[in-house]
């Protein structure tokens, strides 16, 4: 055969097999395309959508901030026009929410939001729901479960469009289901779990301890505090305190501005006797947080220790099994199916098996196996508790809700018309034995340290009435709840409890502007609320302490800079010229590795901070204001504060341009008071305004300017005074 026949059937060889390859490619696509292909359902007709919505008159009306007043005879009518009105101006964040919670919002996200939906099925949310909603959810709380879904069901009708393909119809199940998915996370369950399944840092496991009652809180060693703490103020002042024979309630949660936990405003009015007006989540049918004309509540989140690792010994001869009382005990394993959106109707089930062990679900890592205990297991009566809540006129009409102990943490601030404050730790305790440090992991291969139920509620810390008349929480240990004589005690209660022993900036602070007899009047109350000092004490102050005592040599031209912090006052007022750069400087350190106090993290940080602001504003003697600013729209203006000052303002986002936008802190704020004949008053203000989400809504960012120069707007409780301020009254769905 010549050269050139030898390379041309070479040539013929190639090509045949390219062509067969291609088929076999395309075949191979045809298949798994056919595998992968998977469209989403259409939704319901509208028909059948709004069908519901018939045994519902629910009548909205708006005020003029666009706050929803819902009014009907039955607390279930109140529930459905609720549901109504928070679509209409957030359904897209009530769709994401009930995704999440059905554990099926990476089949709208793709791949980033598949960890959620793990959860969801590690969780055991929807095998919770099947064992326990027939006959653990009451009656009258499946009703107002059933009525909210009938109100996003109308909504959805209506708008077709804006719903989420294969999503609807919306059930009564997702409403209680999304309590149990989310009030976990309350108390850093979330952080547990990151733990277990990203950590690599060697994990420490408990032995035995001393029964002596030392009470050294050895069963919650606080890490140092590394970055400044999210979290919330809730303020009590009885009518002698206040010296003007009026009872107090600050309500001052620390929410993002914006989201699925962002606070949403409504009063909520029925013939069955709710007007309760307050704060509530996209899902949530009720009030979380607020007040009625007899009593009002705040809630901070508590550090307490409430979850549990086990180690689990696994048989080497077969990893399906693990060690319980010296026996091997098989794995209970489920095969969880993921559907991970790629594009178009396209859709990767990404499979897993989950084990479960007799302590609770288990994470596989580096070998090893850990199995996780929490409070909120198995709990579907969330919803049910804060119905009671909503539904409450007294105090012991409160702590009879409270005894229910169905909400797994939470503190709770409480005030009424009859000059009551309490306050409660609120936690469902674990019935953990004594004797172990349950802040570290436990061996997993004894079934007595498996703890079942919980601690009674007479166990839960509470103080009520003080003696100085002052009640707070600002994310601190319970050990420092009034500024009078009678605070609780480590020495009241069990280290197994887990309770917390630290500090916040603001707690601090609110134990520097108290002293147990000074009276706090309204306008003393609203000084301490808005303080935008830190305490010299905070970590802040230590840092810039730090920074300022360090040897600069090596990084002479940060001189200038380290003068310039010297100088600062711990102040976050907008005209304070040292804040932006100590501020900005910390926030690079601790977004760098919070952890990481060595001269050249510091000097890394300063460095950053000294570039930007220079790069963005000529220079570091910059006025905090024109650096912290809130940001909605068009809208843009100075805010004073920062992160962990009473005045609560974070910026978790980019600093582009310049400026560090608000995203979390100071949200929807209430001042209730009760006058010495009972009668009650509030002052509101939300961060941006009702409509969530429509940027040509007037309401979009209405609010702001009054939220950023600490001003306020009367709630409107009675009906006649919804009316004379009202722009629009209607009935959906009739």
């Amino acid at each position: 055969m010549t050269p050139e026949r030898e390379e041309a059937e070479e040539r013929s060889l190639m090509g045949r097999f390219l062509r067969g390859f291609g088929l076999f490619v395309a075949a191979s696509l045809m298949v798994v395309g056919f595998y992968l292909y998977d469209p989403l359902p259409d939704n319901p007709p509208a028909s059948a959508l709004s069908a519901a919505a018939s045994r519902y008159d629910a009548e909205i009306i708006r005020d003029n901030w666009g706050v929803p007043h819902i009014f009907g005879k039955r607390d279930a009518d109140v529930s459905f026009g609720l549901a109504y009105a928070h679509a209409e101006d957030d359904f897209e964040t009530i769709q994401e929410v009930v995704a999440a919670t059905r554990g099926v919002l990476a089949r709208y996200r793709g791949a980033d939001a598949a960890p959620t939906d793990y959860v969801v099925s590690f969780l055991n949310v929807w095998p919770t729901m099947d064992a326990q909603y027939a006959n653990g959810v009451p009656a009258e709380v499946k009703a107002i479960a059933e009525a909210y879904a009938a109100g996003v069901n109308l909504y959805a009708a209506e708008n077709p469009d804006a719903t989420w393909a294969g999503l609807a119809p919306f059930r009564a199940e997702d409403v209680v289901a999304g309590f149990i998915f989310k009030t976990p996370f309350f108390y850093g369950l979330d952080k547990v779990l990151q733990g277990l399944f990203e950590g690599d840092d060697p994990r420490e496991v408990a032995r035995a301890i001393s029964l002596a009652p030392t009470h050294k809180n050895n069963a919650f060693t606080l890490a140092p505090k590394t970055e400044a703490e999210l979290g919330s103020n809730a303020i009590a002042v009885s009518a002698e305190r206040g010296g003007d024979g009026v009872t107090r309630l600050l309500i001052n949660s620390h929410q993002p501005l914006s989201g699925p936990v962002a606070w949403y405003e409504a009063q909520l009015s029925s013939e069955q006797g709710l007007n309760i007006t307050g704060g509530l989540f996209p899902g949530t049918p009720l009030i979380l947080h607020g007040f009625n004309d007899h009593l009002g509540w705040a809630n901070t989140v508590n550090h307490i220790d409430l979850s549990d690792v086990y180690v689990l010994t696994r048989n080497p001869d077969n990893p399906m099994q693990y060690k319980l009382d010296g026996e091997w005990v098989d794995f209970e394993v489920t095969e969880v199916t993921l559907p991970v959106k790629l594009f178009g109707p396209f859709v990767y089930p990404a499979k897993r098996l989950l084990l479960r062990s007799k302590h609770g679900p288990v994470v596989e890592r580096d070998g090893a196996a850990y199995a996780l205990r929490y409070t909120g297991m198995g709990e579907v009566r969330q919803l049910e508790q804060y119905y009671r809540f909503n539904q409450a006129k007294s105090l012991e009409d409160f702590m009879n809700a409270m005894a229910m102990n169905a909400l797994p943490s939470i503190n709770y601030v409480y005030a009424d018309k009859e000059n009551n404050i309490a306050f409660i730790h609120n936690a469902q305790y674990p019935n953990r034995v004594d004797g172990w440090d349950w802040s570290k992991d436990i061996p997993g291969d004894r079934s007595d340290l498996i703890w079942q139920g919980y601690r009674p509620f007479a166990q839960v810390p509470k103080l009520i009435n003080p003696q100085s008349g002052l009640l707070f929480n600002a994310n601190n240990t319970p050990y420092t709840a009034t500024d009078g004589p009678d605070n609780l005690a480590p020495a009241m209660f069990p280290d197994s409890m887990g309770l917390a022993t630290n500090q916040t900036n603001r707690s601090l602070r609110l134990m520097e502007l108290t002293d147990g007899t000074s009276l706090i009047d309204r306008e003393r109350l609203l000084e301490i609320k808005f303080d935008d000092d830190y305490s010299p004490l905070s970590r802040p102050a230590r840092l810039r302490d730090l920074m300022v005592g360090m040897d600069w040599s090596a990084h002479a031209d940060l001189l200038p800079a380290v003068e310039h912090m010297k100088d600062w006052d711990l102040s976050t007022d907008v005209d304070n010229r040292h804040a932006a750069l100590v501020i900005m400087a910390l926030r690079k350190q601790s977004r760098n590795g919070a952890d990481d106090e060595s001269p050249a993290a510091m000097a890394a940080a300063l460095r950053w901070a000294v570039d930007y602001l220079t790069t963005h504003h000529g220079g570091i003697d910059v006025r905090w204001g024109d650096v912290s600013r809130l940001v909605r729209g068009d809208l843009n203006m100075e805010i004073d504060g920062g992160p962990d000052v009473l005045r609560a303002i974070y910026a978790a986002g980019d600093y582009e341009g310049g400026i560090a936008p608000a995203t979390h802190g100071d949200t929807w704020i209430g001042l209730v008071e009760w006058d010495a004949e009972g009668r009650q008053t509030a002052d509101v203000i939300h961060n941006y305004g009702s409509a969530t989400l429509d940027a040509t809504s007037p309401h979009y960012a209405d609010q702001a300017p009054l939220f950023a120069t600490k001003k306020w707007r009367r709630a409107l409780t009675t009906r006649e005074a919804v009316l004379a301020n009202a722009t629009r009254v209607y009935h959906p769905g009739k």
